[in-house]
């Protein structure tokens, strides 16, 4: 089986909290829910740190699905390139009014 293609840098890790099922991204103190407040990797080195914390915490049934994902920029919130984890990362498409798109204006 062939390695996963590690995605365009910079990046950010994206999982699902195990216990709440709500999207989380990674930071230097653990998870939040605020896509504002994501650890971006700038460099393979500490993209490949950043996966193996998610591959821990997943062994700690902390998280599931945790992803590198490539964004377009560093600046203010990280928005994913991809539409699937641009979606992802908002929450609820049918109601702009809940989900993260409410609760952090991303």
């Amino acid at each position: 089986m062939a390695a996963a293609k590690r995605p365009e840098l910079p990046a950010i890790l994206i999982a699902n909290d195990l216990r709440e099922g709500e999207v989380v991204f990674a930071t230097l103190e653990g998870w939040t829910r605020d896509p504002r407040r994501a650890l971006v990797v700038q460099d393979e080195r500490a993209a490949e740190a950043l996966q193996v914390f998610g591959a821990k915490e997943f062994l700690r049934a902390k998280v599931v699905d945790p992803q590198l994902v490539a964004i377009e920029s560093a600046e203010g919130a990280p928005r994913p390139r991809h539409y699937r984890e641009a979606l992802r990362a908002l929450g609820p498409s049918v109601r702009p009014d809940l989900g993260k798109q409410a609760d952090f204006q991303i």
